[in-house]
C-alpha cells in the first residue's frame, strides 16, 4: 500500500481527491491536511510515500512547502492556475492535476506513482537493481550490469538529467535513473540533499564555509555547493556532532 496524504485548504477539493484515492486499491490514504503546517506534522510522525498537494494555499504554498523538506515523499502538484505546471516539474514532481480533477485523470497519475513505488524497491531488491537501505550495500544497473556500491564508500551522488554520477573513493558509477528516485532509497542516517543536483554522504564532510561544504575526493579538498533551501538542515546536523 501506498501511504498518501493530501494538503489542500478547499474543503471541496479534499473530498473530491479523497473520493478518487478510495477508488485505487494501492493507495492508502493516511490523513487529509489543510494547510502545509498539518502536513509536516504528519510527515514527521509517519512514513508518507506519495502527497497530493495544492499550490494556492495561505501561508505556505504547495511548492514552498515541498522546497523545504529534506527528505519529501512523491508529490503530485494539484491547482487551477495552468501556468504553475512548469515550475511542479522543475521540481521532479510525479505529475501536475489541473483543477476540477476527473478521475480519468487521477488514475493516469496515480498510475505514474504506482510505477514509481514498485521501481523503489522499499520492500526488495528494485527495478533498478537498488536493494533494501538495511544492507551497508547496493546494486545499480551501469554499462549493461550491475554494479555493487558499499555506502560506506560514496562521498556524494551528482545529478545530471536522467542520470546520476554516484562518486566514490575509488571512482564513478553512473547509472540511469533520477535523483529522487536514488534519494528516497539512501539511508537517511548517512545520506541527505543538500543541493538539487547534489546528494552528500555526511560522514564524509570535513569543512563547512559559507554554502560550500568540503570533502576530501583524491586526495585533494572538493567543495560542493549547498542549496539555500537545504543549508538549515545540514548545519542542524553538523551541529548535533559538536563538541
Amino acid at each position: 500500500m501506498i501511504k498518501t496524504i493530501i494538503v489542500d485548504d478547499e474543503p471541496l477539493a479534499l473530498e473530491i481527491l479523497e473520493a478518487h484515492i478510495e477508488n485505487v486499491p494501492e493507495l492508502e490514504l493516511v490523513a487529509r491536511c489543510s494547510n502545509a503546517i498539518e502536513a509536516n506534522k504528519v510527515l514527521k510522525e509517519q512514513q508518507i510515500d506519495l502527497m497530493f498537494s495544492d499550490i494556492q494555499m495561505p501561508q505556505l504554498s504547495g511548492i514552498e512547502f515541498f522546497r523545504s523538506l529534506s527528505h519529501p515523499p512523491m508529490v503530485i502538484f494539484t491547482t487551477a492556475y495552468p501556468e504553475y505546471a512548469v515550475e511542479g516539474f522543475n521540481l521532479e514532481a510525479l505529475d501536475y492535476l489541473l483543477k476540477p480533477i476527473s478521475f480519468e485523470r487521477f488514475f493516469k497519475a496515480a498510475n505514474k506513482a504506482i510505477e514509481r513505488f514498485k521501481s523503489s524497491g522499499a520492500d526488495a531488491v528494485s527495478a533498478t537493481g537498488v536493494a533494501d537501505s538495511s544492507e551497508d550495500f547496493f546494486f545499480v544497473k551501469s554499462d549493461k550490469k550491475l554494479v555493487k556500491v558499499f555506502y560506506r564508500d560514496i562521498l556524494y551522488i551528482e545529478g545530471l538529467k536522467d542520470y546520476v554520477i554516484i562518486r566514490t573513493e575509488t571512482g564513478r558509477v553512473i547509472t540511469l535513473q533520477t535523483m529522487k528516485s536514488l534519494e528516497q532509497k539512501l539511508p537517511t542516517d548517512m545520506f541527505m540533499r543538500i543541493h538539487r543536483s547534489y546528494i552528500l554522504n555526511t560522514t564524509k564532510i570535513n569543512a563547512l564555509e559559507g554554502n560550500m561544504v568540503e570533502i576530501t575526493e583524491k586526495g585533494k579538498p572538493k567543495l560542493i555547493p549547498i542549496g539555500k533551501n537545504y543549508r538549515d538542515p545540514l548545519v542542524q546536523i553538523i551541529e548535533d556532532k559538536k563538541l
